[in-house]
């Protein structure tokens, strides 16, 4: 897939050869495509965490790796092992993204308009779970828009015992113009009605564009995680490039996450 030729090429580069892990796995129903980033070992030696990205609504894996990667410094990127992964389902409709991107687009599940009714959310989450079996573990996710809705429910449902049982729990996630599933309140899709049942306790950090028309379920899915890391920006429905105080606080957050992951490597090993 290539970028259309249009004046925002440029803000959206393909993947630079700095990064030249680019592979195919096999999905779940049909094979579909996943493309990675693996940084080098940091100075440190710490482990990189590895990491599982959900694009959003009709889009793919390549968009979002491409966003990213042009929007993303490499002072983050080569601390993290990044795997984007396409939806199950082709795109049922016209996607936003056509003007700058050429398809093929995908979508993790259907809904009816009003939200009541869902369509394949179990067929997504076992798409995923056997993605993960066959190339993880992943420590943690990171997912825009309809991905963040999924990955934003998943340690609730791994703590439910109601999807991705047959693999470890999620030990972060990364949501960005993420919200609560919508259909929720009408209890929908059931694998997920009990995944905000208590507050989660999986490290989190939240974006919220102060122009996203999903700014206010963006606040209220922050407010039932326990101390969630939140990065407001002055843009929309968009993945912002992070200017110095979100690159400070993104860099802070991993740094976090890269000693969570280094202790519980240590405690495994006191125990062989």
């Amino acid at each position: 897939m290539q970028l259309k030729t249009c004046r925002t090429q440029h803000l959206y580069p393909m993947l630079s050869h700095s990064y030249p892990c680019c592979q195919t796995a096999t999905g779940f129903s049909k094979p579909r495509q996943s493309f990675k980033i693996t940084a080098m070992l940091s100075e440190n030696k710490q482990r990189n965490p590895r990491i599982l990205c959900l694009h959003g609504f009709r889009t793919s894996g390549l968009i979002l790796r491409s966003i990213i990667t042009s929007k993303w410094p490499d002072t983050v990127l080569r601390n993290l092992d990044l795997d984007f992964l396409d939806g199950p389902f082709p795109a049922t409709g016209k996607s936003d993204i056509e003007r700058f991107y050429d398809p093929p687009y995908y979508e993790w599940y259907q809904t009816s308009k009003g939200f009541r009714e869902y369509k394949n959310f179990e067929e997504c989450l076992d798409y995923v779970e056997d993605y993960m079996i066959k190339n993880g573990p992943f420590d943690g996710l990171l997912s825009f828009s309809q991905g963040a809705f999924l990955c934003a429910a998943i340690p609730g449902m791994q703590e439910q015992g109601t999807a991705l049982t047959k693999v470890p729990k999620v030990k972060f996630l990364v949501l960005i113009s993420g919200a609560k599933i919508p259909g929720l309140r009408f209890g929908q899709p059931k694998a997920a009605v009990g995944a905000f049942s208590s507050p989660v306790r999986c490290p989190s950090l939240h974006f919220i564009g102060e122009r996203d028309f999903l700014k206010t379920e963006g606040e209220v899915l922050v407010e039932s995680f326990v101390e969630p890391v939140v990065i407001r920006h002055t843009f929309g429905h968009t993945i912002p490039k992070l200017e110095t105080e979100a690159e400070e606080t993104v860099l802070s957050f991993f740094q976090g996450i890269k000693k969570m992951l280094s202790d519980e490597s240590s405690s495994l090993r006191s125990l062989m």
